[in-house]
This record gives structure tokens, C-alpha cells and sequence, in this order.
């Protein structure tokens, strides 16, 4: 990374040279179109100067560029720089020419190679901006790993003075650490005493933590929320799931795409084809000119002629409009998409995802918001029950329900806890108050505390039994479309159940379903279990057989390249560092702006507003900029097939039209201009289109679902 970031110096000290020089030659031009007086304002528009200046700029700046069109020449393998080469070399040499040869009556216009090498190195200085762009820097990635961890020295004794601070990377196989609450994992190990909940969204994507008890397996990188855990670690430091990862990535970004520009496909046959055209004017007017002409016409030298009009072919064909036509239309491609939100990193991608035809979605933090969200209570009609505190009389309702449950909550981090917060705000339901030092709270359980003289547990059945809930618990629990819930005890009662499940992006099924008609192939992957991830699916209208559930990073990677094999050009999207692997692998990786960083590091585009419908934006803007390439293209080629035999003289016999060096190089200008104005058309077109896609999106959004406050569904009893 720090050699690619010496060569964009480089680059840009290059660029500046050259443009200083063009601007340099501009003075001079001006100065003469504005018939300055000033002795010293002559100076910028003498020959000698320009000389200088289109001398400077071939040693100087054109240098290495100049150079490697050469070798590529005589390694038989021109490019585009063989093209840029001959153009300026060409220029400089008739130039030359005609003020060594003043009887030759020929213009010098030494300012061509200036200008034409300034525009080149723009072009190749934005090209190596987006390439350091798209490169990863995985320091981003094990950044997370916390540097220190906290060793158990003495066999498992927890005595003061057993725990000392040593680099995370210095841990061995079998060592027991203390991970303290807040604290993220420094090493892949198994809990061997305590219990928490973790936090591993940021490697699994999945929002909910994970209840940790000895004998489960942790990851580094994730974060212990609530309780101490003593681990023993099972990798060495340094080698982690999420160094996995990181390899992973690398090793993806190491294979280049099998593809080429457009542009270099066609240039060596186009070098090869202007230098014969040269090649063949000078022949055939040096031997036949005296013959077709009058002795007038060529001033009695055939070969000047023949020389000129040589020079006239490469000058015509100055590979400028061809040069110019990738790079202008991804200038004002990339800067569209960024004022957008799109950050595109290159043309070669925008070239790649038009062709795409297999789109896949991560699920959780993708197709979905990423955070739980309330969607039902259920609050059971209470029987006649001389032990009970409630009848049916006196039975909560779901509002009062939510209102205890989040008053206990307020004092807890968990995920699930800010749902219920939230679902109390939004309907005007949270200014219960916990009675100081009753609120206790058990990882992966749940949390109680007393409100309103009330003993309010919240969690699982287990937990609510312990706090006394006798009555109701054995009523049975619907599944309500595939949801997750907690349990509500209210002293002695099951007071309700309120479910939750992560919230589905309210663009989702609408750019499923502009994929799917585009006859774009849609697959999901999920780390989450199979109906919980068929659910989502069908909300978006996936099919099932599209649906792969319970993968982890390397699956995900896995499937990607298997799609790969079947001739699939494969876009992928998701948000999380379980994503980085299957983004980088895939020919097109699209990352969530709101999503983890690490995904946005190894992806080709990233959304910045974080709203998936920019996905179409994308998609369309890179569409509309390679057709605006092809124009572009077309345009150069078609202003060559026509200028460059005029160059060489067709017209002369019939009507005395003959292109001089100085004509063809305002022409080979006038084919940049209209070059330049079509990539900047690229504007209105994709304004129109952003106004078709955005006008067809729904209008309504997403909200928690009305059963949390009017709907009092009634769950049955057994008995």
C-alpha cells in the first residue's frame, strides 16, 4: 500500500509539472490573441519559448509514459501510451521540421504534445487514485483486536495479583485470560467459567448477543457485554477467525479480473493501423505525387509533401478522443454517483457491475435494519384463581405490559431491552421508575426489578419461574411468523409475551423485485436459522431454493465463487466483517454505508446514504457510463475513419483539400470537445433515470406492527 501511495505522489508531482506547463503556453496564447504590449508578454508566444516548453514537458513529465509506448511497440504489444507517444512525438518532430525548414511553409505548433500529455496524465492520475481507492487496507480489519489481554497466572486462581496484562499477540495455546465486561475478546478460546452475553455483530452480522456459558466457543474481536468470563485460548495470538478473514480477503484481491479495458482491446490494432497509413501516404505521394500534381501544387518537392502529409495522418489520429473517451465519462460517472452517495472506486467497476447478471444479499444489516424491533404483545385474560394477584377483572393490558417491561429494562444494554424502550416511547408508555437497588440483571436469562410495587421479571420462562411466576406459565406460546420473544411476570403471573424481530428495509422488496424483472438472478445468505432466513425471503419475494441459511464467512466465500464457476458475473451486498471475504471474492462487492467498516474497505461500491435502493442508482449509472464509453469510442473512431484520409490526401486531387499539421491538430480538438460534451450529457441522462427509480419506490414505511397497542390477542390455556 505505501509503494502504490509513492507512485500516486509521483504521479501527482508529474501532473503538476504539466499542467503548469500548459498553462504556461496559455499565457502565450492569450497574450497574442489580446495583442498585449508589454516587451516581455512576447516572450510566451515565441517559437523558441514553446520549444522549450513542449521540449521539457517529452524529457520531463511524458518521459516515462513516452518510454513505455516505445517498449510496448517493440515488444509488438502497443497500448495506449505506443498511441499518446507516437502523438507527441509526431507533433514535436513536424514542428521541429517546420522551423528547421522554413521553405516548407509549414505551422509549428509545438503546444500539442504539451497539452496532449497534460490530459493524458490527469486521466492516469484519476485511475491510480480509484485503484488505492479500491485497494484494501486490512489494518482496518484487525484494528478491532484489542493490543492487551488480562492472563490468569496462577492455575485458575483469582486471588489479587494472579492477573497480569500481556500482548494479546504473545497468548499461547491453553492459557486462561479474564475478559471483563465491556472488554472485547483478544483471542479465539472456550469459556471455562463465568456467563454473559456477547456481542458478535460485527463478525456474524447478526444483531442479537449470544448468552455465553462454560464450554461455549468465542471469537476475538467480539464484545463481552455484561458478565466476567474466564476463557481458555485455543489459538495462538494472532491467529484469529478474523486473521482468517483477513486472508481470505487478501487472497481475493490478489486474482485480477480476466478483463480489459475497451479501449486497450482495440489500440494495438489502431497504432498499427495509423503508422501503415503514414507509412503508405508518404510512399504514394513521394513516388506518384509528380505524376497526380502539378509542379505548383508541391513546390517542386514531392517528398516535403509526401512528409507532410505523413505527419498530417499521425497528427489527425492523435489518440486524444480516444484517450479522452474512458476516462471523461467515469470522471463525471464516479462524481455523479458521489454526489449521490455512491462511492464508486474506478471505471473497471462500473464496467463490470453493468454486466452483472447474479445479485446476492446478506440478510441481517442488508435486506433487514439490523436491530430488533417490536412487532406483537400478547396479554392473557386472566381466570378466576385464588392465588393469583390478577383476575380477570384486573388483567394488564398489552400497553401497561410494555410500560413495566420497559421500566426494568431501562437499566439494561441489551438489544432486545432498547426495543422494548422504544416500542414504550413510541406510544407515549415509559415513565415507570425502577425502586433503587431492585434491578438485577443475568446474562442470557433476563433482568427483574420492582416498579410500581410490582415484581417485574423479564426473559425466559426459566427466569420468570425463579421470580415467582407460578400461574399461566404453562399456557402455550404461538410462533408467531418465525419471531423471537421474552416472557413478562408481573409478581406471581405470566403477564404477557412480547415478540420482536429485525426490522425488513422498507426499500427491500421493491429492489428485489426491479432485480428479478431485469431477469437478475437473487440469492440470500444468512447466518441466522432456516425459517427465520425463509421468512425474511419471502417478505423480499426470494425463493426458498435461493436461500441458504447458517452460513459462516468462508461459506459465504465458498458459494460465491461456485456461482463464479457457472459463468455468473456475481455482485454481493452486506455490512458486516462476515461479509469482507464473499465481497472481495465477488466480481462486484457493494457494502451497506452504515454497515461495518471492514465490509466498506473491500468493497467496490459502497452506499453511502445506507439505503439499499442506491443499489438501482448503482446499477443504472454504471450502465449509462459504459454506453456513454461506446459512444464516446464510436465517436473517435468514426472522426478517425474520416479525418485521417483526408489527412492523407484523398481529397487533394478532387478539390485541393489537404489537412496540414496544424488543421488536423484543431480537428484532432474539435473530437475531444465532443467527446468531453457527451460524458457531461451522462448527467441528464442519469437524472432521468434516478426520477423513474425513485418515483417507483413505496411510499409507506415500515412500522412496528398495530398489535403492540390496540390488538389483545389472548393466548390459551391448556386446561
Amino acid at each position: 500500500m505505501e509503494e502504490r501511495h509513492r507512485q500516486l505522489r509521483e504521479s501527482g508531482r508529474e501532473l503538476a509539472v504539466s499542467w503548469a506547463l500548459c498553462a504556461v503556453c496559455l499565457v502565450g496564447h492569450l497574450s497574442h490573441f489580446f495583442a498585449a504590449k508589454a516587451p516581455w508578454i512576447h516572450a510566451f508566444h515565441s517559437i523558441g519559448f514553446h520549444l522549450s516548453l513542449s521540449l521539457f514537458t517529452l524529457l520531463g513529465p511524458g518521459r516515462q509514459l513516452i518510454l513505455d509506448g516505445l517498449k510496448s511497440l517493440l515488444k509488438r504489444a502497443p497500448n495506449m501510451n505506443t498511441l499518446v507517444g507516437l502523438g507527441a512525438l509526431s507533433s514535436f518532430a513536424v514542428s521541429s521540421f517546420a522551423v528547421l525548414l522554413p521553405k516548407l511553409g509549414w505551422k509549428a505548433f509545438f503546444e500539442e504534445p504539451i497539452m496532449l500529455i497534460a490530459f493524458v496524465l490527469l486521466g492516469r492520475n484519476l485511475e491510480q487514485r480509484a485503484k488505492i481507492k479500491a485497494a484494501s487496507d486490512m489494518t482496518g480489519l484487525l484494528s478491532i483486536l484489542p493490543s492487551k489481554a488480562r492472563l490468569l497466572i496462577n492455575n485458575g486462581d483469582k486471588e489479587v495479583g494472579s492477573v497480569v496484562e500481556v500482548p494479546s499477540d504473545s497468548l499461547s495455546v491453553e492459557d486462561q485470560i479474564i475478559v471483563l465486561p465491556g472488554d472485547r475478546i483478544p483471542a479465539d478460546g472456550i469459556v471455562r467459567a463465568g456467563r454473559s452475553t456477547v456481542d458478535e455483530s460485527s463478525f456474524t452480522g447478526e444483531p442479537l448477543p449470544v448468552t455465553k456459558v462454560p464450554g461455549s466457543e468465542v471469537a476475538a474481536g467480539s464484545i463481552n457485554l455484561n458478565g466476567t468470563l474466564t476463557m481458555e485460548v485455543r489459538r495462538p495470538g494472532g491467529e484469529t477467525a478474523i486473521g482468517d478473514i483477513v486472508r481470505l480477503v487478501e487472497e481475493a484481491q490478489s486474482k485480477e479480473a480476466p478483463i480489459q479495458r475497451l479501449a486497450d482491446k482495440v489500440a494495438g490494432y489502431f497504432t498499427y493501423g495509423v503508422m501503415a497509413v503514414s507509412v503508405t501516404t508518404f510512399t504514394f505521394w513521394s513516388l506518384f505525387g509528380t505524376h497526380i500534381l502539378p509542379a505548383t501544387v508541391y513546390q517542386g518537392s514531392a517528398v516535403s509533401l509526401a512528409l507532410q502529409l505523413a505527419c498530417s495522418v499521425l497528427v489527425v489520429a492523435c489518440p486524444c478522443a480516444l484517450g479522452l473517451a474512458t476516462p471523461t465519462a467515469v470522471l463525471v460517472g464516479t462524481s455523479l454517483g458521489a454526489k449521490r452517495g455512491l462511492l464508486l472506486r474506478g471505471g473497471n467497476i462500473l464496467e463490470k457491475f453493468a454486466m452483472v447478471n447474479t445479485v446476492v444479499f446478506d440478510k441481517t444489516g442488508t435486506l433487514t435494519v439490523g436491530r430488533p424491533v417490536v412487532t406483537k404483545i400478547v396479554a392473557p385474560t386472566c381466570r378466576e384463581n385464588a392465588n393469583s394477584s390478577q383476575t380477570k377483572e384486573n388483567a394488564l393490558s398489552d400497553v401497561e405490559v410494555l410500560r413495566l417491561a420497559a421500566a426494568v429494562e431501562s437499566n439494561s444494554v441489551h438489544p432486545v431491552g432498547k426495543a422494548i424502550m422504544d416500542a414504550a416511547q413510541a406510544v407515549n408508555s415509559h415513565g415507570a421508575k425502577v425502586v433503587d437497588g431492585t434491578f438485577l440483571e443475568e446474562p442470557g436469562s433476563g433482568a427483574v426489578a420492582t416498579v410500581d410495587n410490582k415484581l417485574v421479571s423479564v426473559g425466559t420462562l426459566d427466569w420468570i419461574t425463579r421470580h415467582g411466576v407460578r400461574n399461566g406459565i404453562h399456557q402455550q406460546v404461538e410462533e408467531y411468523k418465525n419471531q423471537s420473544f421474552v416472557y413478562v411476570g408481573v409478581d406471581d403471573t405470566l403477564a404477557g409475551v412480547i415478540y420482536f424481530q429485525d426490522e425488513l428495509r422498507e426499500d427491500a422488496r421493491h429492489v428485489v423485485d426491479t432485480l428479478s424483472k431485469q431477469d437478475i438472478g437473487v440469492y440470500m445468505l444468512s447466518g441466522d436459522k432456516r425459517n427465520a432466513a425463509e421468512y425474511v425471503a419471502s417478505l423480499v419475494g426470494i425463493p426458498k431454493e435461493k436461500v441458504l441459511s447458517g452460513v459462516k464467512p468462508d461459506e459465504k466465500k465458498k458459494f460465491i465463487n461456485e456461482l463464479q464457476k457457472h459463468n455468473n458475473i456475481v455482485a454481493m451486498v452486506g455490512d458486516g466483517i462476515n461479509d469482507a471475504a464473499a465481497l472481495a471474492s465477488s466480481h462486484i462487492g457493494i457494502a451497506l454505508g452504515g454497515g461495518v467498516g471492514a465490509a466498506s474497505e473491500v468493497s467496490s461500491i459502497v452506499l453511502m446514504r445506507n439505503h439499499l435502493s442506491q443499489l438501482l442508482d448503482a446499477l443504472e449509472l454504471s450502465r449509462l457510463t459504459m454506453n456513454t464509453i461506446k459512444q464516446n469510442l464510436w465517436w473517435a473512431f468514426i472522426y478517425n475513419i474520416v479525418g485521417i484520409p483526408i489527412a492523407a490526401g484523398v481529397l487533394f486531387p478532387v478539390n485541393g483539400t489537404m489537412l496540414t499539421p496544424s488543421i488536423a491538430g484543431a480537428l484532432m480538438g474539435f473530437s475531444s470537445i465532443g467527446v468531453m460534451t457527451n460524458s457531461l450529457l451522462l448527467r441528464f441522462k442519469f437524472s432521468s433515470k434516478q426520477q423513474q427509480i425513485h418515483g417507483a419506490l413505496p411510499k409507506t414505511k415500515l412500522h412496528v406492527d398495530s398489535d403492540t397497542v390496540h390488538q389483545k390477542q389472548k393466548m390459551k390455556y391448556p386446561y
